[in-house]
């Protein structure tokens, strides 16, 4: 299993160039996976559900399963978020693991730059970060620069430039 990540900054794009590549990607035969990283509280859950009444009766975990999927919720219960590595290592084994957000861990990462966002660019700061995908030029770029619309190209590099899990450290700190 590999990993690579997208960096960006909210409005950049991220999930919709990952809804582009993605088929691209499984169009060559790859298992792909993906982590993506809120930064505030989310539920997938809905009130009235026979799951949400499990997990908010107290459940630290709540698996629902059907003839089409299964999920598992782990509610944390003021424990501290876990680490990258450790969801990585949660993961069913594939391919390749996109990891969406997680912006400081050490792992290669996509930048994705919109210049009508408004913000500077993260390589300058971020080493990990081998190219940028962005809809522009992009001044005094030290990395290569992607079309943002090129998705079999984005492909190329998230799969030439992903990392074997083994290779990926804990970090103390999670974005």
């Amino acid at each position: 299993m590999k990993v690579i990540g997208l960096a960006g900054w909210s409005g950049a794009g991220k999930t919709t160039l990952l809804s582009r590549v993605i088929p691209r990607i499984v169009a060559r035969g790859k298992r792909v996976s993906t982590i993506k990283h809120a930064h505030h509280g989310f539920d997938l859950d809905q009130p009235g559900k026979d799951s949400y009444v499990h997990r908010t009766a107290g459940a630290s975990e709540v698996l629902i399963s059907s003839a089409k999927r299964w999920a598992i919720m782990h509610e944390l219960r003021d424990a501290p978020e876990p680490h990258l590595r450790e969801l990585l290592g949660r993961l069913s084994d594939v391919d390749l693991v996109i990891v969406e957000g997680f912006k400081r861990e050490p792992i290669p990462k996509l930048e994705i730059h919109r210049a009508e966002v408004g913000k500077p660019l993260l390589c300058p700061d971020d080493s990990w970060i081998v190219a940028i995908a962005s809809d522009g030029p992009v001044a005094g770029a030290q990395l290569p620069v992607l079309d943002i619309d090129d998705a079999e190209r984005i492909a190329d590099v998230l799969l030439a430039e992903a990392i074997p899990l083994e290779r990926i450290v804990a970090t103390e700190e999670v974005s």
